[in-house]
């Protein structure tokens, strides 16, 4: 319960964050170019906090539905409006003032991920190095020559300095369906280039594990075999064993790392273990019988033991991204700039049947990576404002009745023609607008609840 409260609480902070930013470009517009605004409300539904301006007489908002937000403009086609604040009114302005009061609500989303990037850039972007583990046989990467202990250093023009950005960079380019030149440093310290078929990516399935789909996997430390945290009435703690006991054999066979432990345990469902663990100068022989449990269609072991993680363990695999302010900041709007066009690119491979729908998230999705990048650190959950601010602004942006692209649809019909669409044309489009838009996240929610049953 404590989890899910703050999974759901992190999640209503990521909104409110966002659409605060989101509501706050056509709010910031509005009062610039000379429109009143009416209401600035975040959430929809009762208000559970209110706030009128005595200056202006703008109602601020919090209400009790944190799934979007509004700016309410004095508009004639909403109701009447007194003769002397008719040139208040957002229906009455240029055409280039309405067009820039509803581009801000977007490029205020894609200018807060700049700032996000730029402070993460500056302060020092901490990531793996992108090293390669192992090379499945007979896989892409394998054709291309790829070799454990490969440390990527571009993908196209794209430099690599860790696995997050060497994953982006790969998935930018292998859109592209063409031969991908990926430059590398292998392990005698020499730079070559290893060039992935154009031909074979285009076949790639379109799904998340982009790097399994390759063959590739990231180098990973080996665990020694060492206890750490025991689940209290589970089989290793009724065994006997404790935290910082290393296991040098089961069954006699000897075990070099967690990984051999874990594969032991997990082929032996209900049948007794003999473990051998060296604690401190004593030697000890356990007998530990693994609880059988369901994974995935198949019955394996599990004893209720956590490996000992050092501090350190780590440290020789992890890099850090530290930019300076300039740099930073053109650092960050090509990020930026990049994940805006990678997200219209698998739109557009979506509507046209070439991408998996399993690339929707939607609350589900979104909110419980809420929760898992601010349990990382405050750089982590930064970064995940980012990638959905960036997402939001796409989205608005996309020429759909109800979303600000449709009302940008709606000006460059005005432009065209001379004279705003009729109220009936407009109220129509809202009508397809609100089916699309319904249609959308049903279908988000179906994908997020079939990968949470799996």
């Amino acid at each position: 319960m404590l989890e899910l409260l703050y999974t759901v609480g992190w999640f209503i902070v990521a909104l409110a964050i966002l659409i605060a930013v989101h509501e706050f470009g056509h709010f910031w517009a509005a009062r610039k170019l000379g429109v009143k605004v009416l209401r600035f409300s975040i959430g929809f539904g009762r208000p559970l906090l209110r706030y009128v301006s005595p200056r202006d007489g703008t109602e601020y908002v919090l209400a009790a539905i944190p799934l979007g937000g509004y700016v309410k403009m004095l508009d004639e086609q909403e109701g009447s409006v007194p003769e002397a604040e008719q040139h208040l009114a957002f229906n009455r302005q240029l055409l280039w003032k309405r067009f820039v009061i509803v581009t801000a609500g977007p490029f205020f989303n894609f200018l807060f991920a700049v700032l996000a990037y730029w402070a993460i850039f500056v302060a020092g972007d901490v990531g793996t190095r992108a090293v390669v583990g192992t090379v499945a046989p007979g896989s892409i990467a394998a054709e291309a020559r790829f070799a454990p202990g490969d440390e990527l250093l571009a993908v196209a023009n794209r430099p690599t300095l860790t696995w997050e950005a060497a994953v982006f960079a790969l998935m930018a380019e292998v859109l592209n369906g063409e031969d991908l030149a990926v430059r590398v440093r292998d392990e005698s310290g020499l730079e070559l280039v290893r060039v992935l078929n154009g031909d074979a990516l285009a076949g790639l399935p379109d799904d998340p594990a982009l790097l399994s789909n390759l063959g590739l996997s990231p180098m990973r430390p080996l665990l020694p075999a060492r206890i750490g945290e025991l689940t209290p009435g589970d089989p290793a703690a009724q065994a006997g064993l404790r935290p910082g006991d290393q296991v040098r054999r089961v069954n006699g066979e000897s075990i070099a790392h967690w990984g051999d432990l874990v594969e032991a345990v997990q082929a032996h469902p209900g049948q007794p273990l003999r473990l051998e663990v060296e604690r401190g100068s004593e030697r000890h022989e356990l007998l530990v019988i693994p609880r059988a449990v369901q994974l995935d269609g198949r019955e394996i072991g599990r004893i209720g033991a956590a490996a000992q993680i050092s501090p350190h363990l780590f440290d020789e695999y992890r890099t850090e991204v530290r930019l300076g302010p300039v740099a930073a900041l053109s650092a960050a709007i090509g990020k930026t700039a990049d994940m805006s066009l990678l997200m219209l690119r698998v739109i557009g491979r979506m509507l046209s049947g070439k991408a998996s729908v399993e690339n929707l998230g939607g609350p589900i999705s979104i909110a419980e990576t809420a929760g898992k990048t601010a349990s990382y650190g405050l750089g982590y959950f930064i970064k995940f404002l980012a990638v959905v601010s960036v997402s939001l602004g796409v989205l608005n942006l996309l020429p759909i009745p109800l979303l600000d692209g449709g009302h940008l649809l709606y000006f460059a019909i005005e432009a065209i023609k001379g004279s705003p669409l009729s109220e009936q044309a407009q109220l129509q489009g809202q009508r397809v607008g609100l089916a699309l838009l319904a249609a959308l996240m049903t279908l988000a929610f179906y994908v997020d609840i079939s990968r949470l049953l799996g």
